[in-house]
């Protein structure tokens, strides 16, 4: 019954998240917002099941099914978003700038976070030093007229205006919804509200199934919850690269990871405490960072991800559920 209640909770989690996503993205168009603000939208929405699951494990004080959702999500939609959609597509081109840009802030990201999970750094610290560098990478991503040109502009403002552009100009062609009005709103509304409420039960089921199976939260978390809540992400990559968006599926991959972690561990951390996660937290982060280092250097020195850069990010993947599952 608790497998049947898993099941039906995670249909009905991923099929109103997909929903959700459609909706809030012709609301953003009806207000006018860029075509990257509509991308940071749509990447937050798709991640309301891993985030909603991993809040509610840290509230029930199961902290490391909480931590090991947010980045076994990540480790996830690395391989998932980028290697699978490289494999389908046969190649992901990136432009160096992008790439440089969208990895200094994952990178920066992915190390925030591990200073919180290994108690380095207090949580509180960990959220303001995630805040300093991600809040001014939406602003610029979302209006980038921030960054127009000026007298006695810098270089690096040159080559930020560069980067903004090129990678608009691949989302501009990915991401095209028509306008929408209070009826998406309303949806949107609803659809939050199931995508919550099943999420909820989806996390209260796996723990179910994992203690009865004597399971480790690494897997429960991390692999199990962490991989079925990332699939609405995962398959509108595959679909965003096997139309040749590379970059647009690029930055999928790195804003849905940067928003899991401020809002799926910062920040309830902040809320409700972090505590000491365990080993199996403390694996998940490792893999976490590894492979966000090893993907954006292959993207950079390759200038994308082909087929063979491809199967080492997946590869990357089964080595951490392979170790998880031991």
């Amino acid at each position: 019954m608790v497998v049947l209640v898993l099941i039906v909770a995670g249909v009905v989690a991923l099929g109103a998240s997909a929903v959700l996503v459609v909706r809030i993205e012709r609301v953003g168009a009806r207000v006018g917002l860029s075509e990257a603000a509509l991308g940071l939208v749509a990447a937050l929405m798709a991640n309301a099941p891993e985030v909603t699951s991993a809040v509610t494990a840290i509230s029930r004080g199961q902290r490391d099914i909480g931590v090991g959702v947010i980045l076994g999500s990540n480790v996830f939609n690395l391989a998932a978003l980028l290697g699978v959609g490289a494999m389908v597509a046969g190649r992901i081109d990136l432009h160096r700038r992008v790439v440089v840009l969208g990895g200094a802030v994952a990178m920066w990201m992915a190390l925030v976070s591990t200073g919180a999970v290994t108690r380095v750094v207090p949580v509180d610290w960990s959220f303001a030093g995630a805040m300093v560098v991600f809040v001014p990478y939406v602003v610029v991503s979302a209006w980038p007229r921030v960054t127009a040109e000026r007298p006695g502009a810098t270089r690096f403002s040159a080559w930020l205006r560069a980067a903004l552009r090129e990678e608009e100009i691949e989302l501009s062609e990915a991401i095209n919804p028509r306008s929408g009005g209070w009826r998406d709103a309303a949806v949107a509304a609803v659809a939050l509200l199931v995508v919550i409420v099943a999420s909820v039960e989806m996390e209260h089921a796996a723990a179910a199934i994992g203690s009865r199976m004597h399971w480790p939260s690494i897997v429960i978390g991390g692999v199990i919850l962490a991989g079925v809540t990332s699939l609405p992400n995962a398959v509108a990559a595959v679909y965003l690269s096997a139309r040749g968006r590379g970059a647009a599926a690029f930055s999928e991959a790195l804003n849905s990871n940067n928003l899991n972690v401020v809002a799926g561990l910062l920040i309830p951390a902040v809320i409700l405490g972090l505590g000491r996660p365990g080993q199996s937290a403390q694996v998940t982060n490792a893999f976490y960072i590894g492979l966000t280092s090893l993907t954006l250097m292959i993207a950079y020195y390759r200038r994308g991800l082909g087929r063979v850069g491809a199967a080492v990010v997946i590869a990357s993947y089964v080595a951490y559920v392979v170790v998880a599952t031991r």
